[in-house]
Formats: structure tokens, sequence, C-alpha cells
């Protein structure tokens, strides 16, 4: 039979009492006593039931990663927020606190997964992987106050957020700086997003480089609907473009199957340049050249300072900056006249 509270309390020679609140780490009892408590704890096998322990400290000992509304095929198959789940995962574990997942495939149900979870304290915070323009989950965690860290730029209320991310729009500058280094000239940024802050803070940094080497800019080519994907080869006619900055590896991916699909070939028709380094940059040819925004430490420094949070450390309001990297691949060439 498994070990109870009471077996460990009699074999200490204390109060179960006395069991519970070293369990608890409480204050009250000497460092002595818990270091005496738990070492017959380790010797007799016994793990305390961490429904009973969370109840007492009334903290539910887990987070919950916030997915975006999973409403379309790339969001569903997108790497980045399976190895964001993985990373934080990693890191909870550190802190000895479980993980779970907000996911849906509207706002609304996002939303009112979100509320339940906190409401039945099944999670003591949030790491919302995403930020959008009049998101009513951000809005709902801001006005209650609710332990949260966002991965990207909030679209509100920014000084009462804490929040880890790259600097999107010095990432668009230089994507799309290295295609102009490479004799490019008539250049579009391509997205299947176009409500996302960090559509906005890339996209800025595309027109920026193009502004800075008295190139043209070109308006977002945005595709949301079936029409979109249907007129790009009228797009790429019209604007004689040479190159394009995608969003993101996934949709980059999509980009190269919808140029083949009208006879156009990356790199030798198209140049293209994308976000993420996934897994999927190097799954098929040609490789994908990107700029890595290092996952791994933004789902690190998300967990830590939601724990932060979490322990009521003053952490509300500060911004943490991850560094990248442009990785050159396969899908970006120079230009004969460069």
């Amino acid at each position: 039979m498994k070990p109870t509270v009471k077996d460990v309390a009699k074999k200490a020679n204390v109060s179960p009492s006395t069991v519970s609140r070293v369990i608890n780490d409480h204050p009250s009892i000497s460092n002595d006593t818990k270091e005496k408590v738990r070492k017959i704890m380790q010797e007799m096998n016994y793990f305390p039931n961490a429904a009973a322990r969370n109840l007492g400290k009334q903290k539910a000992n887990a987070i919950a990663v916030i997915l975006p509304p999973l409403d379309s095929k790339e969001r569903i198959g997108n790497p980045f927020y399976l190895e964001l789940i993985n990373t934080v995962n990693e890191a909870a574990h550190e802190y000895q606190v479980t993980t779970a997942i907000a996911s849906a495939k509207t706002m609304e149900a996002l939303l009112a997964s979100v509320m339940r979870m906190y409401r039945q304290q099944q999670v003591d915070g949030f790491i919302l992987s995403y930020s959008e323009n009049r998101d009513p989950v951000a809005e709902y965690l801001i006005a209650n106050k609710i332990p949260f860290t966002l991965i990207g730029r909030p679209a509100q209320q920014e000084s009462a957020v804490t929040y880890i991310d790259n600097d999107n729009q010095l990432l668009g500058k230089q994507a799309t700086e290295f295609l102009i280094q490479k004799g490019h000239q008539k250049i579009l940024f391509a997205s299947n997003v176009d409500q996302e802050v960090l559509f906005f803070e890339r996209y800025f940094g595309y027109q920026e480089a193009l502004m800075r080497a008295g190139l043209t800019t070109f308006p977002a080519a945005t595709f949301t609907k079936t029409e979109d994907f249907t007129n790009f080869p009228n797009l790429i006619k019209e604007t004689e473009a040479t190159a394009l900055v995608v969003i993101d590896d996934v949709f980059a991916l999509r980009i190269i199957q919808l140029a083949n699909l009208h006879g156009l070939v990356v790199p030798d028709d198209l140049s293209l340049i994308s976000f993420n380094n996934s897994i999927f940059a190097t799954l098929v040819h040609p490789y994908l050249t990107t700029v890595d925004v290092d996952i791994t430490d933004l789902g690190h420094l998300a967990t830590e300072k939601l724990i932060d949070q979490i322990q009521q450390k003053p952490v509300h309001g500060s911004q943490l900056v991850v560094p990248h990297e442009l990785i050159q691949r396969e899908t970006v060439i120079a230009r004969k006249n460069a």
C-alpha cells in the first residue's frame, strides 16, 4: 500500500499537520524539521497528492498556453506553436508546474475556454502566444488582472503587459535589405494574416527598408480570400516583382506551391525569404532562407516572467527582446544585374 501522511508523521515523530506544512513549505516549520521530514518522505517513496496540496495553497500549480483560433490549415499545422508548447513545458517543469493548452476554432470559444480554466482554478496564469487588434482574450486577461505574459507586442495597453518578443520591425527591415543587397528592386510583402501585430511590424520594416533604398513599396499582398490566390500571377506580372518577404515559413511553402502552379520557379523566377526557421525550412527543396526568431528563448522567458507574476514579483509592463539570426539557404539568389 502507498504510504500516507500519517505514516510519514509516525516515522518522523511529528503530527500529520506538521507533515502537511512541510509539503507546503510553510515558514512556521524549522529548516531542520523540513529536512528531516523530507528525508523520510524520500525513504518511504511518499509523494504528496497534488490536488490536495494545491487546494491548501489555493494554487493550481499549472499554467496554460493560449493558441490563436485554429481557423485555418496553416495555423493548425504551424510548427511555431508546437515548438513553443514544447519549450514552455520544459521550462515549466523546472518550476515544478504543469502545462495546459487553451485552443478553439473561434475567438468566442477560445475566450470561453480561457475564462473557464481560470474561474475553475485549473491554472494560475497564461502565456498568450499571439497578439491581435481588438482581441477579447487579451482584454479579459488585462481587465481581470490575471497573470499572463504575451509573446509578441501588445496591441493595447502596452505599459500594463509583460511581453517577450523579437524586434519584428527590424526583422522585416533586415529581411528586405537582404533581398535588396542581392539586387532585387521590385519586392512584395506576402501574408495570410492581416490583423496580427506581428504582420504590421514586419510590414513596416519592409516599407522602411525600401524607402531608405529609394525603391517602390507595394501594398501588402494579403491572402485571406480564394480570389487572392487566383490573382497571384496577375499580381506578379503587374508589379514585376522578383522577390517576396513572406510572413512565416509555413505560408512561404504555400507561396512556393502557388508559384509552381502558375509556372514560376523559386528561386529562379522569384526569390523568397521568410521567418521562424521552423522544421519546415529544410523539409523540402528549395530550403528556405529564413530568419530564426529563437523560439526556445521566447518560450523560456515567457514562462519565467509568468512564474514571477504568479509569485507576485513586480514584473508588470516589462519588455524583453529576443535576438534573431538570418539563415541563408536556397530560396534567394542574386539578380544577374546586381
